[in-house]
């Protein structure tokens, strides 16, 4: 058995867009699946969508050909264009790879938005997952960048 790893993950983006749009990005599954997705050949398809607290995602991703990770996150506090609390399992083949907290908070700065995004990450199957969430969720908020500035012309 391998030991659990531990990790706080702390990512922080400059958004060009007002705090609406950025917390408009993350309640709509259909803007969160475009955007969350992190690279070309991956995708995040939304199986159910229940944006609210107490409500719940379960989702699927991986390979556009085979999105085999199957993930759970339900949401825990929200105050609606400031703060997302929210917890997540992540299975594949039916076995448990992590748990998480994380925390979205989103604060104006202007036109702009400054986004800080901390996930508190348990892995039960070694470094690579928190390696995986690391470079995963970089691509994703990168996205998130560019996705509100098409969508807001900054």
């Amino acid at each position: 058995m391998i030991p659990a790893l531990y990790a706080t993950l702390v990512f922080e983006r400059d958004i060009p867009a007002p705090v609406e749009a950025v917390y408009a990005a993350f309640v709509d599954p259909v803007a969160r699946a475009d955007w969350g997705t992190p690279s070309d050949t991956a995708v995040v398809i939304y199986d159910e969508s229940d944006f609210r607290e107490g409500g719940q995602d379960r989702f699927r991703c991986g390979p556009k050909a085979d999105p085999y990770i199957h993930g759970v996150t339900r949401y825990l506090d929200i105050v609606a264009g400031h703060r997302v609390v929210s917890s997540e399992t992540i299975t594949m083949d039916g076995k448990r790879l992590c748990a998480s907290l994380t925390t979205i908070e989103l604060t104006p700065d202007g036109d702009k938005t400054k986004l800080k995004h901390t996930t508190q990450l348990a892995s039960f199957i070694g470094q690579d997952m928190i390696k995986g969430h690391q470079t995963g969720h970089d691509a994703s908020l990168d996205n998130l960048v560019r996705y509100c500035r098409e969508k807001h012309g900054q």
